[in-house]
C-alpha cells in the first residue's frame, strides 16, 4: 500500500469573528483520496471550518495548505486557480430556481472555460448521468425531489472536475433511503474520480459508512480533541465526549469495553 499523500494541511488554525474565538490550534491533514469527516456537537464550528477551507473566510491565525501552497498567503491569481479546483455541495443544493438543471451545471463551465456550447452540453449530460439524472437536463429544481436536487447540486459541484469536493450536511432533509443512496454515490465518485472529499455531517450512519479520516471539534474547549477513522474512534477512544457523540449518549467508554 502506498504512503498517504497530503492534499490539504491545516496548521495552527484559529477561527474567530472579531474577538470571539470559535476554534483554536487546529492541526490536521487531509490526504489525497480521503473521505474526511468534520464532526462535533452543534455550535462547535464545523461549517465555519468548511468556510475557511473553501476560501470564504480567512483565518485569525494559522495556515491552510493545498499541496503545500498556503491558500491565504499566495497571490490572488493562484488563489483563484486553487478555488477552481474545489467543488462545493451546499445543504440545499443551492441551485438557481429560474434555471434548468442543465443551465445550472453549465454556469461554471461558461464562466471559467472557453468551451463551445456543444462541448458544454456534452459535459452537462455526462455530469448528470454520473449522479443518476440522465435525461433531466430540461427540468427545473422545483420539478424534482429533494434527493434529486442534492444530486443535481453535486453534478454542478463536479462541473469543473475539481480535485476536492466539499459537502455541507449532504443528508440534511433526506429520508434514510435517499441518504444511504447519496452515501453510496459519494463512495463511487471517490473511487471513480479519485477526488478528495470533505464532509460536514451529523449523521452517524454516514460517518461510519463513508469516512476513513476525521477531525472532532469540541465546543467547550474550542479545539480539536480527536481525529482519525470514525470507526476506530468509536472502538478505541477513551474520551467520554467522543464516545457520547459517536453513540448518541447511549454508551460510556467503560460500557463499550
Amino acid at each position: 500500500m502506498s504512503a498517504p499523500v497530503p492534499h490539504i494541511e491545516v496548521q495552527d488554525l484559529t477561527m474567530a469573528y472579531g474577538d470571539f474565538v470559535i476554534q483554536r490550534d487546529l492541526n490536521f491533514t487531509i490526504n489525497r483520496g480521503d473521505i474526511f469527516i468534520i464532526m462535533g456537537g452543534s455550535g462547535c464550528g464545523k461549517s465555519t471550518l468548511l468556510r475557511h477551507l473553501v476560501g470564504l473566510k480567512s483565518p485569525a491565525r494559522g495556515r491552510v495548505l493545498y499541496q503545500g501552497v498556503d491558500f491565504w498567503q499566495t497571490g490572488d491569481k493562484q488563489r483563484r486557480t486553487l478555488m477552481q479546483r474545489i467543488g462545493v455541495l451546499y445543504q440545499s443544493g443551492a441551485l438557481w430556481s429560474s434555471m434548468t438543471l442543465a443551465e445550472n451545471i453549465a454556469l461554471p463551465l461558461g464562466e471559467y472555460t472557453d468551451l463551445s456550447e456543444r462541448e458544454i452540453g456534452e459535459i452537462v449530460s455526462l455530469k448528470l448521468a454520473l449522479v443518476g439524472l440522465a435525461g433531466f437536463e430540461a427540468y427545473y429544481p422545483s420539478e424534482i425531489s429533494g434527493g434529486m436536487r442534492k444530486r443535481a447540486g453535486l453534478a454542478r459541484a463536479m462541473a469543473l472536475d475539481p480535485d476536492v469536493l466539499f459537502f455541507d450536511e449532504p443528508s440534511a432533509g433526506l429520508d434514510p433511503i435517499s441518504a444511504r443512496l447519496l452515501d453510496e454515490l459519494i463512495l463511487e465518485l471517490r473511487d471513480s474520480l479519485g477526488a478528495t472529499i470533505v464532509v460536514v455531517t451529523h449523521e452517524l450512519a454516514s460517518m461510519f459508512a463513508i469516512g476513513n479520516n476525521s477531525v472532532f471539534l469540541d465546543p467547550e474547549t474550542k479545539t480539536q480533541i480527536a481525529g482519525g477513522n470514525p470507526v476506530t474512534l468509536l472502538n478505541e477512544s477513551a474520551d467520554p465526549r467522543v464516545i457520547r457523540f459517536l453513540t448518541r449518549g447511549e454508551r460510556t467508554a467503560e460500557e463499550r469495553r
